[in-house]
């Protein structure tokens, strides 16, 4: 426990953490939650990935920010409820984490399914959306996703956004082949992913990604999501 009254992880006595030992580059990650029982499972069920390691965790603004900057980690978990009086607190937390930590990738884990916050997450940064009643293999894939500075929903939240693009497959300044990639970046799908569903190489995936983050104005897969939204895609 620091100052702040956020948890760090502690160290092992050779200057590192057990998945540090097991990996070089283990996907550091915090969670950010205000129930403590929640932080807990989050934890327990993540530390049994040899690729990730739980560095922290935090149940106010305040302690997350100072949680993040002592830790490094490269994936926030973050719920949007983080008072009783504020059930979507979190939103100006991820704004405020992506604006102050670049290397940071913020996955929302909320109870909340709304389309509006869905869109409105990935306005203010987040590289994704999943629902806390998700299987842990779904939460572990989106995590990894995240910490490659890829996008990752849930099934539901994919749905939202894939729903919105398919209702206007005609925009002029995409490709049909960049609509369909656009719509599996909606999904939440890595440059291997979208190669396999469309019979191309990866080359050829980051030269679409390229192209529609270029046309949308987006410096993210995550933003080029959002711009399409702006742009009646979602």
């Amino acid at each position: 426990m620091n100052e702040s009254g956020a948890l760090v992880r502690p160290e092992n006595a050779r200057g590192g953490t057990v998945e540090q030992a097991l990996s070089a580059d283990p996907v550091r990650i915090v969670i950010v939650d205000d129930h403590a029982i929640v932080r807990q499972g989050l934890w327990s069920v993540l530390e049994r990935e040899r690729d990730l390691s739980v560095v922290g965790e935090a149940s106010t603004s305040d302690e997350a920010l100072a949680i993040v900057e002592r830790t490094n980690p490269s994936v926030v978990l973050l719920d949007l409820k983080l008072s009783s009086g504020n059930d979507c607190e979190g939103l100006a937390l991820c704004e405020r984490l992506v604006g102050q930590f670049d290397d940071v990738g913020v996955l929302v884990l909320t109870t909340f399914l709304d389309d509006k916050l869905v869109i409105e997450a990935i306005h203010r940064g987040a590289h994704g959306y999943v629902i806390k009643d998700v299987d842990t293999t779904e939460l572990v894939r989106a995590i990894r996703a995240v910490s490659k500075k890829e996008s990752a929903f849930d099934s539901r939240s994919a749905a939202t956004v894939v729903h919105s693009i398919n209702n206007q497959l005609t925009a002029p300044e995409l490709t049909d082949r960049e609509l369909r990639v656009l719509g599996l970046l909606a999904r939440g799908s890595s440059n291997r992913g979208i190669g396999a569903e469309l019979y191309i190489s990866e080359t050829t995936v980051k030269f679409h990604v390229r192209n529609i983050m270029r046309k949308l104005g987006a410096s993210s897969r995550a933003e080029a999501v959002y711009e399409a939204s702006k742009n009646n895609l979602i």
